[in-house]
């Protein structure tokens, strides 16, 4: 189909398309004025989402602020919001709404929840495209109606965002207490283990005696080494006794030194004498007489001296084992002290662990018992609904406009349903499409005829 022959086919079928508009105008039209008025009322909310939370101090990731408004727009559509309007407008509690609520579910079912779904049907949540602003609208054919119910879902929808912040709170703040008594608990018995031991075993924990059992040990140590090293020295003097006078012991004794020294000085008289006064002269026996007693005193020192290196080495001996006693008995006190020690660390362990989970509780505990308490939200009311002055629908102006786009499309669809149903020839294009019929000439239109008699009259 060409446009000339469209053009043909609107021409031909002008009336009824024509008609077929006039009807939908006029049927759009009545209906328009029929209609009972509907009254839309909207209240704005601002939801400050980016603002730092005042206990937890938060801010909400630029990211998710898309999901959060549209999850706000969810809670404001919800069952919970529309049954806290029916609650918080008493809407239940008249008569007039308890019958029609009969006539409809036969007094089955919920009223309430019956109301929110009505009052549902009704609402038009939206939020803005770039700011955090929240319409609520609502429609009804009455404006003060609309107007309440609005500002009711507002405020429902405030109050239940409160709870749905808070009831979260007051859940963990349950579970953190009962957790508190049970930690208490822990933390009770570990410190009473610990008591328990020390007074046990009469050692407290930081007192300082393992170091000071520690350094005695390290003390008797180095007394013990001392002590050897004097036994051995003594046992090698006492292996040189045959050679006594070479003893240091001897050679700085000062009563053999001294000894040594008057038997010197004898022995140089005699040898003087001796060649003055012959080996029979009585001083001569004198002298060597003292000589000998000066030499029996000697050896007999000497002899003392020597003696007393084996006691020396006795009393090492004896002083090395009291001293070795002491070392393995302090040994044994000092691992004594330290298996002590390690087990307080391990009783102290637990109870800073205790004291640890207890502290990390109790302070999660007074968090979520403030998040539990709190009555602030990030919501606010930009503007509250009124009782809108003009009606929202129906929309005369707006309807016939709609009427006559619809009515045109409906009456070209008629008209060329009919054109396929009862097909004309209304121009030399549709002969053209016959197969097999030839065309022996065209006659003008009646009008086009007369104006030619006229021009060829006038020639």
């Amino acid at each position: 189909m060409t446009f000339q022959q469209f053009l043909l086919i609107l021409r031909a079928r002008l009336w009824i398309i024509l008609g077929i508009l006039a009807v939908v105008v006029t049927t759009t039209a009545v209906v328009s004025m029929l209609l009972p008025r509907q009254y839309t009322a909207t209240t704005s909310l601002v939801i400050d989402a980016k603002s730092a939370d005042p206990l937890m101090g938060g801010l909400l990731p630029a990211q998710m602020m898309p999901g959060y408004l549209a999850t706000q727009v969810d809670i404001i559509s919800s069952d919970r919001v529309a049954q806290r309007v029916v609650a918080l407008t008493r809407m239940d509690q008249l008569p007039v709404i308890q019958q029609q609520w009969r006539e409809a579910t036969d007094g089955q079912g919920s009223l309430q929840v019956w109301l929110a779904e009505l009052l549902k049907k009704n609402l038009d949540v939206r939020p803005s495209r770039e700011s955090s602003v929240v319409s609520i609208g609502y429609t009804g054919t009455d404006p003060q109606f609309a107007a309440a119910i609005a500002n009711a879902f507002a405020q429902a929808y405030m109050e239940t965002n409160l709870e749905l912040r808070v009831e979260p709170a007051r859940q963990y703040a349950a579970w953190f207490n009962e957790r508190t008594a049970g930690l208490r608990t822990d933390l009770e018995s570990a410190q009473r283990r610990l008591s328990e031991y020390e007074q046990q075993h009469g050692i407290i924990a930081g007192d300082g005696r393992f170091d000071m059992e520690n350094a005695r040990l390290a003390e008797l140590s180095s007394q013990l080494v001392a002590v050897q090293g004097q036994r051995a020295d003594s046992r090698s003097r006492q292996s040189q006794a045959g050679a006594a006078e070479s003893l240091p012991e001897v050679m700085a004794n000062p009563l053999i030194s001294g000894l040594k020294a008057d038997a010197a000085r004898l022995d140089a008289q005699r040898q003087q004498s001796l060649g003055r006064l012959g080996p029979n002269h009585p001083d001569i026996a004198r002298l060597e007489t003292e000589i000998a007693s000066l030499q029996q005193r000697i050896a007999a020192e000497t002899q003392r001296v020597a003696s007393s290196l084996g006691t020396t080495t006795r009393i090492s001996t004896a002083r090395e084992s009291e001293i070795a006693a002491a070392v393995e008995a302090q040994k044994e006190r000092v691992l004594e002290l330290k298996a002590h020690r390690d087990q307080i660390a391990v009783l102290q362990r637990d109870v800073e662990n205790a004291q640890r989970a207890y502290d990390l509780v109790t302070q999660r505990l007074a968090q979520t018992n403030l998040e539990s308490q709190t009555q602030q939200t990030n919501i606010a009311v930009l503007t509250p609904a009124s009782a809108p002055l003009q009606h929202s629908s129906p929309r005369l102006l707006l309807n016939l406009i709609l009427a006559v786009f619809l009515g045109t499309l409906l009456g070209l669809g008629v008209a060329l349903l009919l054109e396929l149903i009862d097909q004309r020839v209304r121009g030399a294009e549709d002969l053209a499409q016959l197969p097999g019929v030839p065309v022996l000439g065209m006659i003008p239109a009646a009008g086009r005829t007369r104006g030619l008699f006229r021009r060829r009259a006038a020639a």
